[in-house]
């Protein structure tokens, strides 16, 4: 038997093992973090609470009363 052949026929077994333990490992990982809750950001946070101060100002607010025209033309006469 050749050396190659020999080389071949441990590698090819110890790939696909390193594979399947590769992806095991990596579905275990996936399920812990789903499992865990998210993390928000110190950024995250203050930008919220930013927009919904802004929200809140946009609701307060009251648009400026518009002159009538019949105001303006009574005002242009004197």
């Amino acid at each position: 038997m050749s050396t190659y052949k020999i080389f071949m026929l441990i590698t090819i077994p110890a790939l696909a093992i390193g594979w399947i333990a590769y992806w095991w490992w990596m579905r275990k990982i996936a399920e812990e973090e789903k499992n865990q809750p998210r993390q928000v950001s110190q950024r995250l946070s203050q930008s919220k609470s930013e927009v919904s101060d802004w929200a809140q100002k946009m609701a307060d607010f009251k648009p400026p009363e518009r002159k009538k025209a019949e105001d303006d033309e009574s005002v242009e006469d004197k």
